[in-house]
């Protein structure tokens, strides 16, 4: 009997796959790596494939439907956005994530980002350079302890961001969502309350269509005249063009962001220049402990799928297929 067979689409650039295909392979399977984003290569790579391992190819309808043996997509991230979930579904395909494995790191990243905005390190990093060693900027940082943090997303990572800002800012204040548990040291209120008492306004939601361009030139103009924006989800919620036009009117003081809707951003992108935002290259994410443990849970949970007929970290239910 032929093997089952696993195939990559895509990882990161500086992500291994080996360990991943040396677990595939010892618990049966064949493995191939595709090396692409697009559709025709990945149709023709894994048109025999049972196994679908994905970074952040597009994986629509259309593309499934040229893959009929395929029963599994394990991702390579906790976001899913990037497939069509209900049409894998209505096919009887599992889909699985890696889980909340990097909620520390991301939460950690998007606090350092705020308290590097806070402290307007962008321009200090710049004394001695682009201006006087002793310089000051126009309005000098604002104490900490006197600063309210909103919370836009209120999941693992959200929370963990809400613990480091709740030992150190005045109020914590996160978007209601109905039946979400509570969280020590974080009150609640309507989405357009928390914009319009936000100093900092940490984003931290999941990429669907009610969110796309869910923070666009209205939700900043709600915001107080000095707040800053820290965005570590997905890019596509914000409208960067609406974001860059606020920060430049001086409404928004700053803004930190390490996602994009276009990644990489070209060279020439303004975000990319300007001396009150921080960019970083979509590594939030990344840790001694996550480098390696993404890839081998994506693996696993292709493992897991064909052990028990369910992969671990499964995000929708399915008819199984003979």
């Amino acid at each position: 009997m032929r093997a089952p067979l696993a195939v990559y689409t895509d990882l990161d650039d500086g992500d291994d796959p080996t360990p991943g295909m040396d677990l595939l392979r010892a618990n049966g399977f064949q493995v191939d790596y595709a090396q692409s984003r697009d559709p025709d290569v990945i149709a023709a790579a894994a048109r025999d494939a049972t196994a679908l391992l994905v970074g952040y190819a597009p994986i629509d309808e259309a593309l499934l439907e040229r893959l009929p043996k395929l029963r599994v997509i394990s991702l390579l991230s906790n976001g899913s956005d990037n497939v069509d979930v209900e049409a894998a579904s209505r096919r009887g395909i599992w889909v699985a994530t890696v889980g909340p494995v990097a909620s520390e790191e991301v939460a950690t990243h998007a606090w350092a980002l705020t308290l590097a905005l806070i402290r307007r390190l962008p321009y200090f990093m710049r004394s001695g350079v682009e201006h006087p060693w002793d310089a000051r900027p126009t309005e000098a940082p604002r104490r900490l302890s006197e600063l309210t943090v909103g919370i836009l997303g209120l999941g693992s990572i959200g929370r963990r961001y809400a613990e480091f800002a709740s030992a150190a800012v005045r109020r914590v204040v996160a978007a209601e969502r109905p039946g979400a548990a509570a969280v020590p040291g974080v009150g609640t209120a309507p989405y357009a309350e928390v914009l319009a008492v936000s100093d900092v306004l940490g984003v931290f939601l999941p990429l669907t269509k009610d969110t796309r361009g869910l923070l666009d030139a209205s939700a900043y103009a709600r915001m107080p005249r000095g707040a800053h924006v820290v965005n570590v989800s997905r890019g596509a919620v914000v409208d960067a063009d609406a974001l860059l036009a606020a920060v430049d009117s001086g409404h928004l003081a700053g803004a930190a962001l390490d996602v994009f809707e276009q990644e990489p951003l070209p060279a020439s992108h303004p975000l990319l220049e300007h001396p009150r935002v921080i960019t970083t290259p979509h590594v939030g994410f990344l840790s001694d402990i996550t480098d390696a443990e993404y890839v081998r849970r994506q693996a696993d949970a292709v493992v897991t799928w064909r052990v028990n007929g369910r992969p671990d970290r499964a995000i929708n239910r399915v008819a199984v297929r003979s």
